[in-house]
């Protein structure tokens, strides 16, 4: 019996792709109106851990924000808890929620972020924001290492949580690591006698700028003018500053100003002590509580003179090991300032 070609050629194609004669047959729907919905290909793995960073980011920012509002609502934005905290919950919210390749790096660029928004959104000066930067820094840096080396190792990370708590306990009821009263004090011989030094003394000074790069570095307030003169017991000065520049939206300067009363004289023609109280302050409150300028100088040869300044402080900011030794250095420099001021005065009436 003869079979037909075709049917014959069609049994052999079936044959070769494996039985596709038991498929079920293509239909077109009976509404052939309707589109197809079109396959949405899976998202790149590189895609997917870049919307986890950014979601991460952003959640980082946000919960830094809310707690240092609740911290200024608080009073306590001067204290360890405000410098250390902050940072260590953008990094520890980055970490946690974004799982970047490199801990330490997404914290330090989430950190930086949150440092732009910080001037206009909490309204910080540049002073506090240039000094706080670095400490922003190393908390972060610190966190995202730890974390970092520690995912396989827990225990580690455990073990660093207790010495995070104690760094920023500093602060919260009076609690601080090192000293709150300190004294930034220089020692410089000018040539003047001392008698041009008191002369120089009681009179109001001519400021210059800044020579200490520290200082020029970091745009601290800058005395402008003085005015009040006299050695003597209750003689009163009154210093104006540069303005207040803060990085709030839409904020103007404010102005900043220093009183000062004499509150103990003694001078003679081999030298002298001079006390000044400072009675009211707008420049460094939010930086220190500044208490006294006090001064001596005494003979140091024919036409030169010793002059010793010193400002005391108590510190109002925390952590002390951050914010105690720069304290210190810039009111050091600041002494020193001080000093080379009213000595050109000195010199200048002694050429």
């Amino acid at each position: 019996m003869e079979q037909n070609p075709a049917r014959q050629s069609a049994d052999h194609s079936d044959h070769g792709t494996g039985g596709a004669r038991d498929a079920e047959p293509f239909r077109v729907p009976e509404d052939s109106s309707l589109p197809l919905e079109p396959t949405r290909p899976p998202l790149p793995r590189g895609a997917r851990r870049a919307r986890l960073q950014l979601a991460g980011v952003a959640l980082a920012l946000f919960a830094a924000m809310l707690v240092a509002k609740l911290l200024d609502s608080a009073d306590v934005q001067q204290t360890a808890l405000f410098y250390v905290g902050i940072p260590a919950v953008i990094a520890l919210t980055v970490i946690l929620t974004a799982r970047p390749r490199s801990a330490v790096g997404t914290a330090l660029a989430t950190t930086t972020v949150g440092l732009a928004l910080a001037g206009p959104l909490l309204n910080e000066g540049v002073v506090c924001l240039v000094i706080a930067a670095p400490l922003f820094y190393g908390v972060a840096a610190a966190i995202g290492a730890t974390v970092q080396r520690s995912r396989n190792q827990r225990g580690r990370a455990l073990a660093v949580a207790p010495l995070l708590l104690l760094l920023m306990a500093e602060g919260i009821g009076g609690f601080s690591l090192m000293p709150r009263d300190d004294a930034g004090v220089a020692t410089v011989v000018v040539e003047a006698t001392p008698e041009q030094v008191a002369a120089a003394l009681a009179a109001p000074p001519t400021y210059g700028e800044f020579e200490a790069p520290f200082l020029r570095a970091v745009p601290f307030p800058e005395p402008v003018s003085a005015t009040g003169h006299g050695l003597r017991v209750g003689d009163e000065r009154h210093v104006t500053f540069s303005p207040r520049r803060s990085l709030g939206i839409n904020a103007g300067t404010t102005p900043r100003a220093m009183s000062l009363r004499v509150a103990r004289s003694e001078v003679s023609d081999t030298g002298g002590h001079l006390r000044l109280d400072v009675t009211s302050d707008t420049t460094l409150a939010r930086w220190m509580d500044l208490h006294a300028a006090d001064i001596t100088w005494e003979a140091a040869g024919a036409g030169r003179t010793r002059v010793t300044w010193a400002l005391e402080y108590t510190r109002t900011f925390d952590p002390s090991w951050y914010f105690g030794p720069i304290q210190h250095y810039a009111s050091g420099l600041a002494s020193e300032y001080l000093i080379e001021t009213f000595a050109n005065t000195a010199e200048r009436a002694g050429a």
